[in-house]
């Protein structure tokens, strides 16, 4: 059970290999209407992703006895056979739709996930820039735990989808094929993830297939142009200030609140809440309002 491999961790060379393949494919063949790299950029999102795996270690902690603990209390177990590790890279991914889409409608969870989104440009560089905090996480897989799968399995399907994940950051990739572009994620969808603008705000959340916003009513086709980063960026390369900016907002807020369903609010409801909206709480809202949320 726990001899799974860390694919991210081995993957990594081959990480370095395509960025750099891309970076030289812009000098050779540019395209005015794609942004490319930037140095100062590109350090940022390698830091991050350099940082992560240091933080990673650190909340693995808790994290591991968490799961540890409910994997005992649960009668039910989930052997790894070749047939049923399809069925939990699916399981996986489908329990990642709900936890990415919890992190964009909740702003406690986005100064988590912000960090992911907080490039101006898009590419292969980009899947690297990680959150210092995922902390936040967990809680979305206690089911998957409870119903009998093992935490290094469990582990090992989550590796999988963020290995999955990293060739769709990219704009150097069109369309593909339609019935690739109708059950998988592709960089088409995901540009439409990463843009700024009203209409792909909060879409396209799926890790490896895309089948779930379609299901869920959270899918939009990429059309016009995307425009990557925030609605509001934050204009720094700092690595800090790009792990913890979010979670700095939200202290600003909450100190300037008069009462605790205000300071509930900007915890708990969506980026660019504020306190003159009266619509009740609802943890992951069908159509996500938000006034001033980021991609």
């Amino acid at each position: 059970m726990t001899g799974f491999p860390n694919v991210v961790l081995l993957s990594i060379p081959a990480f370095v290999l395509l960025t750099a393949v891309e970076i030289v494919s812009y000098r050779f063949h540019p395209d005015e209407d794609e942004r490319g790299y930037a140095v100062k950029d590109t350090a940022t999102s390698l830091t991050m992703g350099l940082g992560s795996i240091g933080f990673d270690l650190l909340w693995k902690v808790p994290i591991v006895a968490a799961y540890a603990g409910l994997y005992a209390l649960t009668p039910f177990r989930v052997p790894v056979l070749w047939w049923t590790l399809p069925l939990l890279l699916l399981v996986q991914d489908f329990f990642y739709y709900w936890s990415h889409r919890g992190h964009h409608v909740v702003r406690l969870l986005w100064a988590c996930h912000v960090v992911h989104h907080s490039s101006q440009r898009f590419n292969l560089s980009t899947a690297l820039r990680q959150p210092w905090t995922s902390l936040t996480t967990w809680i979305f897989y206690v089911p998957v735990v409870l119903a009998g799968v093992h935490p290094a399995t469990l582990a090992f399907c989550s590796s999988v989808n963020l290995l999955y994940q990293f060739w769709i950051h990219t704009e150097r990739i069109d369309r593909l094929p339609r019935p690739v572009e109708s059950v998988f994620n592709t960089p088409s969808h995901h540009r439409v993830h990463h843009a700024s603008q009203g209409g792909y705000l909060d879409r396209n959340f799926g890790g490896i297939l895309i089948v779930w916003d379609r299901l869920f009513r959270s899918f939009t086709p990429e059309g016009e142009r995307c425009v990557y980063g925030l609605t509001k960026n934050i204009a720094t390369h700092n690595p800090l200030r790009v792990a913890t900016h979010e979670y700095a907002a939200i202290a600003r807020d909450v100190r300037g609140t008069r009462s605790w369903r205000e300071r509930c609010g900007y915890v708990f409801r969506g980026p660019g809440w504020q306190p003159d909206q009266a619509p009740p709480i609802r943890l992951l809202p069908l159509m996500p309002a938000r006034q001033d949320p980021a991609a």
